[in-house]
């Protein structure tokens, strides 16, 4: 039942944020999708799938997991302190504890969980939010 928010606008981080965001937390997202590859939506009236098709599209582009939050999250994981100053403040100041992917430029004392990485690697990034997002789902 826990809720959590996924932080990453950065050009080269904005996809992998994405990944992680739909395997975490958009349910209807996978099953959407899943009718879609086998068929399932074929097997509806033309009307309701195309109803479902354009809710499809919208999950896929309007994939911000603020949406669907009903409160403050539990955690917030913030790919690259720095470029995400913004978000980092407004959760110290809401007090929701954060995890921070942080460069060797960025100060470590101002989340709550600093995780040292090379924000600029993609696959760097890509394997810290998946064991992220594995953790927070079965904790």
């Amino acid at each position: 039942g826990k809720q959590f928010l996924i932080v990453g606008t950065k050009n080269k981080v904005v996809d992998s944020v994405a990944r992680a965001a739909i395997r975490a937390r958009l349910h209807k997202f996978g099953n959407l999708r899943t009718e879609q590859k086998t068929g399932g939506l074929n097997r509806l009236s033309k009307r309701d799938a195309t109803m479902l098709k354009r809710q499809l599209s919208r999950l896929q582009t309007d994939l911000g997991g603020i949406k669907y939050m009903t409160r403050f999250p539990d955690i917030v994981i913030i790919v690259d302190q720095q470029e995400e100053y913004t978000a980092l403040r407004e959760c110290i100041t809401l007090e929701i504890p954060t995890i921070c992917l942080i460069d060797t430029n960025s100060n470590p004392d101002l989340a709550d969980i600093s995780i040292p990485t090379n924000d600029d690697a993609i696959a760097s990034i890509q394997l810290i939010l998946n064991k992220l997002v594995i953790a927070v789902r079965f904790r």
